[in-house]
């Protein structure tokens, strides 16, 4: 699938996406959600400073015309640098739920003139991804912010191309002190028809690095069974 540019439109779905008719059957978490936009990194300059997105996009083995969707995508620090690494014939949505923050990268896109740049509003249960488009979806340091984790997954996991994959980025610390445990991530991933395939501890990257491929099948929404924190269990 293509993505035509739109550079200079934000396109807003979440007013017109209709009732969520499975959305009450998905489970909640078994853990504390961060608040979102409240955690701050670094600047742009010293995250490229340790080779952050180019430690992760060659991790993700990014390749010129790939299509590639930057989920949580804020400023467009993650969006620019895939823009320039998929190529002219290469695709990147930027997805965030800030309708103001995407009116920031939407300049940005358009001062930068990267034309394979496609942005596009979210919600908070659900990505609002065109289905069998992408090659990579990342979610860097956003994961823990998301207040309906097994709907958002379950939402996004038609979203893969066959071979595709999803990159997470995040802390090994609590959820409600913006990270979250890796194998706790890889449960809530699982439960939803996902299976891990790569991970690495990279304090280049603040973090580590998770790598998902989606399942032969996902479950229906009322099959979910929510993963048991075992912090909070100690707690």
């Amino acid at each position: 699938m293509r993505f035509a540019p739109l550079a200079l439109t934000v396109v807003l779905l979440g007013a017109c996406s209709g009732a969520n008719d499975t959305g009450s059957v998905f489970p909640a978490p078994d853990r504390p959600v961060s608040q979102a936009g409240s955690n701050q990194f670094s600047t742009e300059t010293q995250r490229d400073s340790r080779g952050e997105a180019q430690t992760v996009m060659e991790l993700a083995e990014i390749r010129p015309g790939m299509t590639v969707a930057d989920i949580g995508a804020g400023n467009g620090y993650y969006t620019v640098r895939l823009a320039e690494q998929v190529g002219p014939e290469g695709r990147v949505l930027a997805q965030d739920i800030d309708q103001k923050a995407l009116g920031r990268l939407a300049r940005r896109v358009e001062r930068y003139r990267l034309d394979n740049v496609s942005i596009r509003q979210g919600e908070f249960a659900d990505p609002k991804l065109p289905d069998n488009s992408f090659d990579r979806i990342f979610m860097v340091h956003m994961y823990h912010e998301i207040e309906q984790p097994y709907e958002f997954l379950w939402r996004m996991w038609p979203a893969l191309r066959a071979g595709g994959q999803v990159i997470v980025v995040d802390i090994d610390r609590p959820t409600d002190a913006h990270g979250i445990d890796p194998l706790l991530l890889s449960c809530e991933f699982s439960r939803v028809g996902f299976e891990l395939v790569a991970f690495r501890d990279a304090p280049e990257l603040a973090g580590y690095y998770a790598q998902f491929k989606a399942t032969a099948n996902r479950p229906k929404p009322g099959e979910i069974k929510p993963c048991r924190n075992e912090s909070m269990a100690q707690g």
